[in-house]
């Protein structure tokens, strides 16, 4: 069988997560090689797949947007439209956005911690 792929695809054991039909349907596969362009997963369902979906991987914090290729028994075969994109919701990771957050997210722990010492000595002082 010759080879049709533009790229060689690395062989990994990486979970997956295909979310289509608007972000209302999803199901966990098995991401079993990967190339720039495209991949193969293992599936352990049966079900339907659309024509096009994301392919989410969290190991790698990347968010595909795949094209169904072929399908055989348990796995299919995917090309990736573009170049994989961090997930919406990751921020901006350069040091400064992350130490700002961090000294965001310590002024909330400190105000946390102050708002359950008086709610414990409101408590405590109405023997509840």
């Amino acid at each position: 069988m010759s080879e049709l792929r533009r790229e060689t695809r690395l062989r990994t054991f990486l979970k997956g997560r295909i979310v289509f039909n608007n972000g209302n349907s999803s199901m966990d596969c098995l991401v079993r090689d990967i190339s720039a362009s495209g991949a193969r997963l293992m599936l352990s369902q049966t079900a339907t797949l659309p024509d096009g979906f994301d392919l989410v991987i969290p190991a790698k914090d990347r968010t595909h947007k795949a094209t169904l290729r072929w399908r055989k028994a348990d796995s299919v075969g995917v090309t990736f439209a573009e170049e994989a994109v961090r997930p919406p919701s990751a921020p901006d990771a350069t040091p400064a956005v992350l130490l700002a957050r961090i000294r965001e997210l310590e002024a909330e722990n400190a105000s946390l911690r102050h708002q359950l010492k008086e709610a414990e000595a409101v408590i405590l002082g109405r023997g509840l």
